[in-house]
């Protein structure tokens, strides 16, 4: 039976049904709770280091090490990402799937070595490798979507996978902290890498659950473009500046999702002065609205890719940075006390509100940047998988991928660059604190919703 074929065999079958779709889902879920729950642990660890020197020499604590980690998580995706589309279309992707599941295993076995050394450099390297495993991981697991489902399907399947994918990448980043306070130094981490290697194992018997799919061209060969943008992507590119523009946009909202988390974990610590525990629920709240935010877009946009989805989601950006900075800034000045839930403030001259209030502030404001996201981050997904053609849509995943993880390494520079410019004003008598950045979030975010107006797709015609 052809794919064609297959897909309109199953036009009377729920996709809710297909246990191909939950293995896939569940593999993926799992896999990006474990790979975000181990770059938010180092990540929590750069900041220990960020403070372990400021202390040494006496002086401001200055967030660099996020910043590097946050680079090294990104160079396997712009070094390889092309390369992964090249053998999601050249190789069976449901097999890819199945082979990188397995090497998940292996890397988490890595990561549970590093834990015991406590050497930072060997948990960046079982960073680079991780992240590596899923750069090839994931033109397979997006192409082969459409590959499975029928395209009217395409936007409620996706606004599912994307929920589960970003509540795993938040309520990881949640865990980090939670598990990191409640287990300890040296051993507890290895304890839970324990737990990630378990978690890993799981998620390669799902994926063993994922219905073989015939191999999208099977005599394309490998060339020097794949290691970036191939020329039959280039060609697409230029001649549908739709597509560019979705390209563009995707990799502006992964720009700005990677400053976001980094500066969450900054203002919760030294603006909101939290507990990594603490720190994780911040997390877990934009994790919420995500959830939240995937599936309604999925429902409002149907058999279409509405773009007006799109722009309420940045309009809601606009609104969400500046409040979240305003929150962070109207807030006590002392440190929390370690068993109390609120503070007094000592002394400052911009305080609305008590340390409590501030934090379920920012749990909301968190909660509805989230579903911003959610809104902004699935319409521009489907229409990636349902745009290009049968031949191109595993390159194009991994074009996707590449121009993504770009704007992550672009957020690493621009959060170096903004801290370097914070401490300078600091020094010359401002007060500007972490959350500032989420200003510069929002100029950005409205840039977006006055000039990026494209016209809808409908899914239900022939694609063109």
């Amino acid at each position: 039976m052809s794919n064609s074929d297959r897909l309109e065999s199953q036009a009377s079958t729920s996709f809710y049904r297909d246990r191909s779709f939950w293995g896939l889902t569940i593999s993926q879920l799992l896999g990006a709770f474990n790979d975000n729950m181990f770059k938010q642990l180092v990540l929590l660890l750069c900041l220990e280091k960020a403070h372990e020197v400021a202390q040494a020499t006496d002086g401001e604590v200055s967030d660099w090490y996020q910043p590097i980690a946050m680079a090294i998580f990104a160079t396997p995706w712009i070094l390889f990402s092309g390369t992964s589309g090249y053998l999601a279309d050249r190789i069976s992707k449901r097999r890819i799937v199945v082979l990188c599941k397995s090497l998940e295993i292996v890397v988490m076995g890595c990561g549970l070595l590093a834990f015991l050394s406590g050497e930072l450099w060997a948990l960046l390297i079982v960073l680079f490798l991780m992240s590596m495993q899923s750069t090839v991981f994931g033109p397979s697991k997006f192409g082969i979507l459409p590959e499975q489902f029928r395209d009217e399907d395409l936007p409620r399947i996706n606004g599912i996978f994307q929920m589960t994918t970003f509540l795993a990448i938040i309520f990881g980043f949640a865990s980090a902290g939670i598990l990191k306070e409640a287990l300890p130094g040296q051993e507890g981490l290895a304890w839970v890498s324990v737990l990630s290697i378990g978690i890993a194992i799981v998620g390669t018997g799902a994926a063993c659950l994922v219905r073989p799919t015939p191999v999208a061209q099977p005599d394309l060969k490998l060339t020097w473009q794949a290691a970036g943008i191939d020329g039959d992507n280039w060609r697409l590119l230029q001649n549908n500046r739709f597509l560019l523009g979705v390209l563009l946009v995707s990799s502006l909202f992964w720009f700005v999702g990677g400053v976001v988390q980094a500066s969450v974990n900054s203002m919760g610590k030294y603006d909101l002065h939290l507990s990594d525990d603490r720190i994780g629920i911040l997390q877990a709240c934009m994790g919420v609205g995500i959830a939240f935010g995937c599936v309604m877009s999925g429902r409002l946009s149907q058999n279409c890719v509405r773009f007006g989805v799109v722009r309420a989601g940045m309009f809601g950006m606009v609104v969400g940075f500046p409040a979240l900075t305003a929150i962070a800034y109207f807030q006590p000045d002392a440190p929390a006390l370690a068993s109390e839930t609120t503070i007094v403030a000592a002394d400052s001259g911009h305080l609305l509100f008590d340390a409590a209030t501030a934090e379920w502030l920012a749990r909301g404001c968190l909660i509805w940047l989230g579903a911003c996201a959610g809104f902004f981050a699935v319409p521009l997904q489907v229409a990636l998988q349902s745009v290009p053609p049968q031949s191109q849509k595993g390159r194009m995943i991994g074009t996707m991928n590449l121009v993504n993880w770009i704007g992550i390494l672009l957020s690493a520079a621009f959060y170096a660059i903004f801290e370097l410019v914070r401490r300078k004003l600091n020094e010359q008598g401002l007060e500007l604190n972490f959350a500032t950045v989420f200003l510069a979030l929002a100029v950005i975010a409205a840039i977006v919703v006055m000039i990026y107006k494209p016209d809808d797709i409908d899914l239900s015609e022939p694609a063109k």
